[in-house]
C-alpha cells in the first residue's frame, strides 16, 4: 500500500536525474506539441494570418517536400526507438549503432522533422517561429542529456560525440 501511495504522488512527466533524461523533457515535449499544433491549425486553416507565402509555392511541391521530410522523420524515430527499446540492449554500455551511428539524437531529430514537415505543408510563418522555439527547447534537453552521458560513459561518449553529428544525419554510419 505504501509503495502505491509513493508512486501515485510522483509527478507524471518528471524524471529523476538517474534516468539520464532532462527532468522536464517529456512534459516540455507535450507542451511543445500542443502549442505548435494549436498555432499551426489556427493559422493554416482558420485565420491564415501568415500563410501568404503558400500562394507562391504550388500545393503539390509543398506537400511533396513535407511528405519526404515526414517519411525521414518516421524512419529516424522508428529506427532510433528500435535500438533503444531492444531488450538485448538492456545493460549495454553506450548505444552507438543503428540510427545512433548516424545521429546522436534520432528521436528528437525525427520529432523536429515532423514539425518541419507540417510547416512546409502550409508555409505558416507563425508555425516557423514556433518551430524555432521548439528547436531551442530540444537543443537544451539534448545538451543536458549529452552532459549526463559524458559523465556516465566518459571518454567513450566524448569520442562518439566527435564522430557523430548532433542534428544532421550522416549518410553512412560512423565507424
Amino acid at each position: 500500500m505504501a509503495t502505491s501511495d509513493a508512486i501515485s504522488k510522483r509527478p507524471r512527466f518528471k524524471r529523476d536525474a538517474a534516468s539520464g533524461e532532462h527532468p522536464y523533457g517529456d512534459l516540455g515535449q507535450i507542451i511543445c506539441l500542443i502549442v505548435f499544433l494549436t498555432l499551426w491549425i489556427l493559422d493554416s486553416f482558420v485565420f491564415r494570418f501568415s500563410t501568404f507565402p503558400a500562394q507562391f509555392v504550388p500545393y503539390y511541391i509543398r506537400w511533396t517536400a513535407a511528405g519526404a521530410f515526414f517519411v525521414l522523420a518516421v524512419l529516424l524515430i522508428r529506427n532510433g526507438h528500435r535500438v533503444i527499446s531492444d531488450e538485448s540492449a538492456q545493460g549495454r554500455q553506450l548505444v552507438k549503432d543503428g540510427a545512433f551511428a548516424r545521429l546522436r539524437h534520432p528521436l528528437y531529430a525525427g520529432s523536429l522533422l515532423v514539425y518541419w514537415s507540417l510547416f512546409l505543408g502550409s508555409l505558416s510563418l507563425i508555425s516557423l517561429v514556433a518551430f524555432g522555439g521548439i528547436f531551442l527547447f530540444y537543443n537544451v534537453i539534448a545538451a543536458y542529456e549529452e552532459n549526463q552521458l559524458g559523465q556516465k560513459y566518459g571518454q567513450d561518449y566524448w569520442e562518439y560525440r566527435q564522430k557523430v553529428p548532433k542534428w544532421i544525419p550522416l549518410l553512412r554510419p560512423a565507424q
